[in-house]
């Protein structure tokens, strides 16, 4: 099987300030203080499925040096660097164009690099269960996440009838919901957390992006004519940023008809938010969850403080907020009112 990982870095992360700020997004940052940023554990969890030079990134140009730098290992013409974000759809594009090109045959995964995963090792039989669906046929895969709470922050994927052992088909896609209807969903039972990590020979993709968005894909094949040579940088600088902005799930996932998923659970979680990273982080016996060299807590409960570049923090008399300190920047919040960080932290 000559299977390829593609692995989506554009992204600003601005609901984790001050931790993640456009200079240095979250998934460059070592978010769960064990020595590795999020980009280095989605490789590393990857390691088993292909070789490193397998392994593609697509970032925004101002990104390159530090995929680099964290990336020793993937080879500099596999890092693909967007002029302009034009979110998801065309970023997988521009990745399956220039690997068919190369690898005719190849069998994709394409994963966000900013995702968390406890479970490597049922990850990996998972994805492994994925590709073998999809070497050979058709079909397009997404992996699907076992609920474990009614969460409002996630899209959902709606079963329908059993494929091929673990491999379903498709019913629909459901945008975010409600907290009663998430709450429906998780009753039901039939309904899966969309992760956003997907499945599919490089073929079958463009063969769907040739279907559903012809506008797009002329723009790549026009840019394919420069791949692998000098001008590529140019050209794609010159036609990637009149490429339309639009997801893959929008253009392709929601209208096609070889839509399958596997659920899964393995620990995932898209730390979108501070709050996501203190469930999955190791707390103390009042549920504080804490990043940093000598941190002291008196009389608090349920909060997270990521102080890595302090030698000292002491903090008394807290309770479910958020304490972080990035260069010169802090924030002090309550956790519930997390969603409006971005707008807290704009300049």
């Amino acid at each position: 099987m000559d299977t390829h990982v593609v692995i989506m870095a554009g992204g600003i992360g601005s609901r984790f300030w001050p931790m993640s700020v456009p200079q240095m997004p979250k998934q460059f940052v070592d978010v769960m203080g064990v020595g590795r940023s999020l980009i280095q554990m989605t490789v590393d969890r990857f390691s088993a499925i292909c070789p490193k030079e397998n392994f593609w990134v697509v970032t925004g140009e101002r990104y390159v040096d530090m995929v680099r730098e964290q990336l020793p290992d993937i080879p500099v013409e596999h890092i693909l660097a967007e002029p302009a974000a034009r979110n998801t759809a065309p970023c997988i594009a521009y990745a399956c164009w220039k690997i068919r090109q190369h690898y005719p045959d190849a069998n994709v995964v394409v994963t966000p690099s900013d995702a968390l995963v406890l479970n490597v090792e049922e990850f990996r039989r998972i994805i492994g269960r994925a590709l073998a669906f999809t070497e050979n046929s058709e079909a397009i895969v997404t992996v699907g996440i076992k609920p474990s709470r009614p969460e409002t922050g996630y899209g959902y994927i709606k079963t329908g009838y059993v494929v091929d052992d673990e491999i379903f088909k498709v019913s629909s896609f459901r945008e975010k919901p409600s907290l009663e209807v998430a709450r429906e969903y998780l009753q039901d039972g039939g309904y899966l957390w969309n992760a956003g990590i997907f499945v599919w020979n490089v073929n079958t993709i463009m063969s769907a992006l040739y279907r559903f968005v012809p506008d797009m894909t002329s723009i790549m094949d026009e840019m394919s004519e420069s791949f692998y040579t000098p001008y590529e940088k140019e050209t794609v600088a010159r036609l990637f940023p009149t490429c339309e902005k639009i997801s893959i799930d929008y253009a392709v996932m929601e209208k096609a008809e070889n839509i399958y998923t596997v659920p899964a659970d393995f620990g995932w979680s898209d730390l979108g938010t501070w709050g996501s990273l203190w469930t999955l982080m190791e707390r103390d016996e009042n549920g504080n969850a804490i990043v940093g060299e000598d941190v002291r807590v008196f009389d608090c409960k349920n909060c997270i403080i990521h102080t890595p570049d302090l030698k000292r923090v002491v903090i008394q008399g807290l309770e479910d907020c958020i304490v972080s300190k990035h260069g010169d920047r802090l924030l002090i919040s309550r956790k519930d009112h997390e969603q409006k960080i971005t707008d807290y932290s704009k300049d």
